[in-house]
């Protein structure tokens, strides 16, 4: 007779537990690999958001940021990412032609160094890219020097990798018609090109290069998580190309108040205090505390460079086949 009262209740627990499951709502956000390791931004944003949102918070990486864009082309209507999260502005405007994205419909007081008026890509970090080296060593003061020097580099290819075509579109900014001749110099430099940034800012690490295509912050991961100030950018005289990090709501999400309520935790403390010491980048809006100590030592760019997303799209072909060209001589 125990039995039999005690199996159905525990049945009915069960149901219970399963219904209460099924009913948790479910946010999948698309991003890039480093954003969702153990050491990147992706588990204490997820711990904070769920505590908000009742809800499933999912983050899937896929490669490098580049490949994002690449793989929503590829999934169409059918993805089932209810959020981007890693495109840049040399990417919107590729992704804005997908029509797969949906206005994001949030007033933000952003702290960037341009004026932002996207209406579709919300910004959530930005920074510079530059080339990281060893502290002491001859650094060259700008990409000329460089391609003119025997350092040698680790660069990530433009086809999936963000810093790759930040890269293109810096030598493409700084030098115009130039910039064939400036990467066949620099094609002697390059010890090899990888798909994504954690690969070969690794090579760097273990010795295999004197520097490494990464960010201006770059250095402050080593000061502040290491209490290392071994490692710094290279400052260069044409100015540094700018990167600003963005997401976008996937229009076709069967979570769009959940999307919403996720872009606008984006810029809210929660999240924006966690950038500067997990994806080592300048927050869109500045943490109420300000920057870390550590950060007041970085290389601040004589010049800023960026290009509209309009601009971008239109030299990425032509720059890419500069690049291709160069690097198969």
């Amino acid at each position: 007779m125990k039995k039999a009262t005690y199996l159905p209740a525990v049945a009915g627990l069960a149901l219970c537990a399963t219904s209460a499951w099924a009913e948790t709502p479910v946010l999948q956000v698309l991003t890039y690999d480093s954003f969702v390791t153990e050491w990147g931004p992706g588990p204490a944003i997820e711990t904070a958001f769920e505590a908000e949102c009742a809800c499933d918070l999912q983050f899937v990486g896929a490669g490098d940021g580049a490949a994002l864009l690449a793989r929503l082309q590829l999934e169409g209507p059918r993805t089932d990412a209810d959020i981007v999260l890693g495109l840049d502005t040399n990417l919107t405007a590729a992704a804005r032609e997908t029509g797969l994205f949906a206005p994001h419909g949030i007033n933000a007081d952003l702290d960037l160094p341009i004026e932002w008026t996207d209406a579709d890509f919300l910004p959530f970090d930005w920074g510079y890219f530059a080339f990281v080296g060893n502290a002491g060593a001859d650094a060259p003061q700008s990409l000329r020097a460089l391609a003119d020097s025997d350092a040698q580099i680790v660069i990530q290819d433009p086809r999936s990798s963000t810093p790759g075509l930040g890269l293109l579109m810096w030598v493409k900014t700084a030098y115009g018609d130039d910039a064939p001749a400036l990467w066949a110099d620099l094609s002697d430099n390059i010890v090899t090109v990888t798909s994504g940034w954690s690969e070969a800012y690794g090579m760097f690490l273990e010795g295999e290069a004197d520097a490494v295509l990464s960010y201006t912050t770059s250095p402050a991961y080593h000061l502040i998580a290491e209490e290392d100030d071994s490692k710094v950018a290279w400052a260069f005289d044409e100015g540094h190309y700018m990167q600003v990090e963005v997401a976008g709501k996937v229009a076709g999400t069967d979570q769009p108040e959940l999307a919403d309520k996720f872009l606008a935790f984006m810029v809210s403390e929660g999240f924006q205090s966690v950038i500067p010491t997990t994806n080592w980048m300048y927050p869109a809006v500045t943490p109420e505390g300000g920057l870390p100590e550590g950060f007041e030592t970085l290389v601040t760019p004589a010049k800023s460079l960026l290009l509209s997303p309009e601009d971008a799209a239109a030299k990425r072909d032509v720059a890419l086949d500069e690049w291709r060209t160069a690097l198969s001589r």
